[in-house]
Formats: structure tokens, C-alpha cells, sequence
């Protein structure tokens, strides 16, 4: 019987290309020299750090550009507010999300359910399978759930006989 499972992923080399061209123009950039801007990745975290409020967002909006640029959706960045310490220093924590979540499945089953179409989708760990008889009628899913807007970026892997 033809299936094939529901995702969501990250790329992690991706994402450490995109934090080492995010470290590259940060010492590069005048505004930011001797701005203490540190990046740090410790899975799933990214750890960002500057002297004061304002260069820390102008490092998470390097950071976020880059991400974008190497097709890392920004959907599954969970960005915590900023924090700023008594000296001034301010650090902020970006968690990347990999897998779908419990909601984010229920809402991806329940968009399956309403196309009526003759397949079955069931929640197995981080993923989502759907399972039909007919080929078609597994694209048209996939034609119809890409169409759809989730909180978290799916994609479509395993498409089998």
C-alpha cells in the first residue's frame, strides 16, 4: 500500500553554514567591532550575545537572514525574548524545532480528513504518515497540505509503493 510520512526538519549543516557566514560578517562589519557579539550553536540552541540591546538585535537579524538564504524556514525557530543584564549585556536563545509537535500533527491529520479523499493518516512519533490505496490520491494530499499554511515548515519524504 503506497504512503509516505509528513515532516518537519531542519538541515543542521545548513544551519551551522549559516552561523558561520552570520560569525564572518559580524567582525567584519565596523558598527559591530569590539561589540562582544558572540554566536554560539549547542544543539538544538543558538546562543546569541552582545555589550547592549540594540547590537543584539542587529546580530539576530544578520543571524535570521542568513538563516533564510540557506532555505531554513523561519518557522521552526522558537526566538525567546531578548535578555538584558543589570551591566547592560543582553543575550537572547533561538531553539530550532525539529519534528512536529502533537498540535501540529492533530492540524495536519485534520487537514488530511478534509479532502475526503481514501487515505489514512496517523501520528508515529515526530511524523505523520498517510497511507491510501492510490498514488493520486497521495499526491493530492501533498499538492493540497503544501497550499495550506502550518506553524511549522512540513515536508514530504519516503513517497513508496
Amino acid at each position: 500500500m503506497p504512503s509516505f510520512d509528513i515532516v518537519s526538519e531542519v538541515d543542521e549543516q545548513e544551519v551551522a553554514n549559516a552561523l558561520n557566514q552570520a560569525r564572518k560578517e559580524i567582525t567584519n562589519r565596523f558598527d559591530l567591532k569590539g561589540s562582544g557579539a558572540e554566536l554560539d550553536y549547542e544543539r538544538p540552541t543558538l546562543h546569541l550575545r552582545a555589550n547592549d540591546a540594540f547590537k543584539l538585535s542587529v546580530i539576530r537579524e544578520i543571524l535570521l537572514g542568513k538563516l533564510a538564504r540557506r532555505n531554513v524556514s523561519l518557522k521552526n525557530l522558537d526566538i525567546k525574548a531578548p535578555a538584558v543584564s543589570s551591566t547592560g549585556r543582553a543575550s537572547q536563545e533561538i531553539v530550532v524545532r525539529q519534528g512536529l509537535d502533537s498540535d501540529v500533527a492533530r492540524l495536519v491529520i485534520h487537514a488530511v480528513r478534509e479532502l475526503a479523499l481514501k487515505v489514512q493518516a496517523q501520528i508515529q512519533g515526530d511524523h505523520v504518515r498517510v497511507t491510501g490505496k492510490n498514488r493520486d490520491d497521495l499526491q493530492r494530499v501533498i499538492a493540497a497540505l503544501r497550499a495550506k499554511e502550518f506553524p511549522r515548515a512540513l515536508s514530504f519524504r519516503n513517497l513508496r509503493d
